[in-house]
């Protein structure tokens, strides 16, 4: 691979630092809008100066003036022009609302049964059988991925509240979609930082709440199931039933065996011990020498485990500085720029049917002002929360879950293997398992109606009439 040499120069009140590093092919970063960037042309050693206030640099462009159009380069990130940037809610559309919590204003969109929406397929709508007219009345909350927003879920809202025969409510989570961007230290104030899971499940909850219901059907897609799994721990009495779409939750294997019958238990069996034995001097020498190695072993173990606690905590210090820092903001852009919608077409089966439409949806948040640090402080809270170590791993709590589960997901997922559905949807007792057939990471957007069949199906079996359980059960 062809590489160059990078000299990084940072300029902030005549105050310089360089930095070298080695990058592959690529086009030069774009900068941030109060950054002036300047490079030459680019040759195997490249020289890019980042200049933090432009008016420590004398010999550029004067007060009032603008920059010649040869120098003045439009900086874009998947298309979309940064320098045209706009508030959140100004991008909002007609069915668009805004609900308020902790200062965050949180965008989101509801459907009713018997609303009417020309926009919509219709033949989706007509997927929907008139047994799910009488299902369950209770609300259906969507929690969308990394990345998404409200827009994955748009093929499948209205079709679904026509299922649940209740309101569907889908909302941006605080970083994405048209959510507002609000900042956030770890010296605030604020109760909860708006980019933390805490928060996520808090808003989660709290949208059961606004829609005047005592409990409600979580579904989530990708990293969005992680919130609707946490939301159920948190308060399992409003969870009615979870879904889980593709989920980005990491699948535990079967450590422990389950003794068969009749046979003793592996872990108290012990080997006899004939008391009338008279002592013998050896085994006592050997197993104080033995006690004296368990003791120096654990000594090291106990070492071993601060070492690596601190080597973690400088790297997270480290990292986390970093994606404070402009060069994080440049990082973030130059990977949504080169990566964003490569990314949105991997994750289709077929990738040449994602449509402009498709892109324009996943690419519409980029207009919103501060837009990449809500981002970087999105990807800083998941970070911190992996690593706590006060917080217990969803993997190890699975078994917990009591409420009805059915994980759904695409034969042909690139992003999140269809292996490790299954075997999560083994992990929670009683859980149903869908796989869908020539479909990625997206089901409810590439393959709607098929989506659509497979949790109508389920919520009838969960929550229909005796007649249609034992009906479905025949089936």
């Amino acid at each position: 691979m062809l590489q160059w040499a990078l000299s990084l120069e940072v300029e902030d009140d005549g105050a310089k630092i360089s930095q070298f590093c080695f990058l592959p092919s690529f086009a030069p970063p774009f900068c941030d809008a109060n950054l002036f960037c300047s490079q030459k042309d680019w040759t195997q050693n490249s020289s890019l100066v980042v200049v933090l206030n432009p008016g420590a640099n004398a010999g550029s462009v004067p007060d009032g003036a603008k920059m010649p159009p040869q120098q003045r380069r439009r900086r874009s990130v998947a298309g979309i022009d940064q320098d045209e940037l706009v508030e959140p809610d100004a991008l909002a559309d007609p069915d668009s609302s805004f609900y308020e919590i902790n200062g965050v204003r949180l965008h989101h969109k509801v459907c009713s049964p018997e609303d009417k929406d020309k926009s919509s397929d219709q033949s989706l709508d007509n997927t929907v059988s008139d047994a799910g007219q009488s299902l369950i009345g209770l609300p259906i909350l969507l929690l969308h991925g990394f990345g998404a927003s409200v827009f994955s879920w748009s093929r499948v809202m209205r079709p679904l509240s026509r299922i649940a025969r209740a309101k569907v409510l889908a909302f941006d989570r605080p970083a994405f979609g048209l959510t507002s961007r609000t900042t956030w230290s770890s010296d605030d104030t604020k109760p909860l930082n708006p980019y933390s899971m805490a928060f996520s499940v808090m808003v989660t909850l709290a949208f059961i709440d606004y829609l005047g219901a005592e409990k409600a059907v979580l579904v989530g897609h990708s990293a969005g199931c992680l919130v609707a799994v946490d939301a159920y721990f948190e308060a399992p009495e409003r969870v009615a039933a979870l879904v889980l779409v593709a989920p980005a939750i990491f699948a535990p294997r079967k450590t422990v065996k389950e003794n068969k019958p009749g046979e003793p238990d592996r872990q108290t069996q012990k080997v006899p011990n004939d008391g009338n034995l008279p002592p013998n001097l050896f085994a006592r020498v050997w197993g104080g020498f033995l006690e004296l190695w368990k003791h120096i072993a654990g000594f090291v173990l106990k070492m071993i485990t601060v070492i690596r606690d601190l080597v973690r905590f400088l790297y997270l210090k480290a990292l986390v500085a970093f994606l404070q820092s402009p060069l994080g903001v440049i990082l973030v852009r130059w990977v949504m720029d080169k990566f964003g919608i490569l990314g949105v077409r991997n994750a289709w089966y077929d990738p040449s049917k994602v449509t402009d439409h498709d892109i324009q949806g996943y690419t519409k948040p980029l207009r919103s002002k501060g837009w990449e640090t809500a981002l970087i402080q999105h990807t800083i809270s998941m970070i911190v929360d992996s690593a706590s170590m006060s917080r217990v791993s969803i993997s190890k709590r699975l078994s917990e879950i009591s409420c009805p589960v059915l994980v759904v997901t695409g034969d042909t997922d690139r992003i999140v293997p269809a292996w490790n559905a299954e075997r999560l949807a083994h992990a929670i007792p009683g859980a149903t398992f869908e796989a869908i057939k020539c479909c990625g990471h997206l089901p409810q957007e590439e393959r709607p109606q098929e989506f659509l069949s497979v949790v109508e199906r389920f919520l009838r079996t969960v929550f229909g009439t005796p007649n249609e359980q034992m009906f479905q059960a025949a089936v």
